[in-house]
């Protein structure tokens, strides 16, 4: 058949992981070739591998999944045709690997087992009646999966910004250091305000002091005249005390 298997176009979350990877459903491929009894599998190989695949004769002969690692391929997601017909309700996306609990089952059970490496892989739908192939698609091209990083391996501080990064980053440093700055001014000012009122308020005559030598002395009362009595005779003479002697 003329189709070739694909990972979905679509943004789809998970398409391909360190374990899976998601497919297209095919739709109105199998009608013309298929009978209700006929059951589609998909046939996973390594890439290297898928052109020596032989498919089976009979699904006994269908390769398991826990021989992947011998055999480089496996038959998985088997499903009955009437999934694929054009009027099917089926979801639109297949996806292989996705059975975690997958174990060793039987060939008549597969198993949809985590994929073991990286790849790459090429897929088809085989399509199997009861007298063995019916039809096949087209491999397809090689699917490779994510790789697992190991935590030491990853650097927590990337040493490779971008010029917009760094410019950003200088800005907000810029910013906090001019922030920082003006709180700090405003703190510093309303504490040397506080202090200079408190200090204007309690003690600003307690250590002013006054000089008084400008205040020139008292200078001395005159004293009464008095009369001192001398011999009769004699009269009275007007007697004033000494005058003050003054240092200078």
């Amino acid at each position: 058949l003329p189709y070739v298997p694909r990972i979905p176009t679509a943004a789809l979350l998970g398409k391909v992981t360190a374990t899976t990877f998601a497919l297209e459903r095919p739709c109105c491929i199998f009608d013309r070739h298929a009978n209700a009894s006929d059951a589609v599998w998909l046939v996973v190989a390594f890439a290297n591998a898928s052109a020596t695949f032989r498919n089976p004769l009979s699904w006994a002969d269908v390769p398991p999944y826990k021989q992947l690692p011998t055999a480089h391929s496996y038959m998985t997601l088997e499903t009955a045709v009437a999934a694929y017909a054009c009027s099917a309700p089926s979801p639109a996306v297949l996806r292989v690997g996705d059975d975690t609990a997958c174990r060793d089952q039987g060939r008549h059970d597969p198993c949809n087992g985590p994929l073991p490496s990286p790849g790459p892989y090429r897929v088809k739908f085989l399509l199997m009646g009861c007298h063995g192939p019916k039809a096949e698609t087209r491999w397809s091209d090689p699917i490779l999966l994510q790789r697992a990083v190991s935590p030491g391996t990853i650097d927590p501080a990337p040493s490779h910004r971008g010029s917009a990064v760094v410019v950003i980053a200088s800005i907000l440093a810029s910013l906090g250091t001019v922030l920082a700055t003006a709180v700090l001014g405003a703190l510093g000012a309303k504490l040397w305000g506080s202090l200079c009122h408190r200090d204007l308020g309690t003690s600003a005559f307690s250590h002013r002091s006054y000089r008084t030598h400008h205040i020139p002395p008292a200078l001395p009362q005159p004293q009464p005249l008095s009369c001192d009595c001398s011999p009769p005779g004699l009269g009275c003479f007007a007697l004033r005390p000494p005058a003050p002697h003054h240092r200078n």
